[in-house]
């Protein structure tokens, strides 16, 4: 299949209301994108990172109550899953898309990425697009700025990382639900694939 983009009703999906419901709506409407978007992104990935990397549709297994509040899929060098690894991200709230870079709690890497992070926090500052945004909680569509934060910003993110069980990080782009970009499959692609391409170094320096 082909790759063609997302539109309002994608994101509509994401606002249906209750689990059931809800989760109707992103298996018919969104999961398919998700899963054609996986194998087209694959193997610009796998050559960009020197290992395969291979796709992870969100389930949302563990849900009994709430309805899912976004919808992803995530690539790593494992088959059996990607929590634990870090890894690279697109997915939706019913706002925007992000792409991103991300280190969740489950990942034993996260030492090592606030080490590098701590070490390196002003050349992050400079090499990091300003227009990238950070975020130290996958749950919340809220993130900051690239160009608003410091090396002390990113220090103290550093050390949150390291010191708070529960702490996790990512970094990346987010396009408002509006932007024509989302519609044009081409398009979109190649922006995923230069962002990761921009994330690359952060992705290598957690390992």
């Amino acid at each position: 299949m082909t790759f063609n983009g997302f539109t309002n009703q994608d994101f509509d999906a994401l606002t249906v209301p209750g689990l059931e419901p809800r989760m109707e709506s992103i298996i018919a409407q969104i999961r398919p994108k998700l899963e054609t978007l996986g194998s087209t992104i694959s193997p610009y990935l796998s050559a960009l990172c020197g290992e395969e990397m291979y796709p992870h549709v969100a389930r949302h297994a563990r849900r009994k109550v709430n309805p899912p509040k976004d919808t992803w899929i995530a690539w790593a060098t494992s088959k059996r899953g990607y929590k634990a690894l870090p890894h690279f991200e697109v997915g939706m709230f019913s706002t925007h898309l992000f792409i991103i870079f991300a280190i969740i709690y489950e990942s034993p890497n996260k030492a090592v990425f606030s080490n590098y992070l701590q070490k390196h926090a002003s050349k992050a500052v400079k090499e990091i697009p300003g227009e990238f945004y950070w975020s130290m909680d996958h749950m919340a569509p809220e993130g900051k700025l690239h160009q608003d934060l410091n090396s002390a910003s990113l220090k103290a993110m550093a050390e949150k990382l390291k010191t708070v069980k529960k702490a996790e990080i990512m970094c990346g782009l987010r396009l408002d639900r509006d932007d024509p970009l989302l519609s044009d499959g081409v398009k979109l692609v190649e922006t995923i694939e230069s962002t990761f391409a921009a994330l690359l170094p952060l992705y290598k320096a957690a390992f």
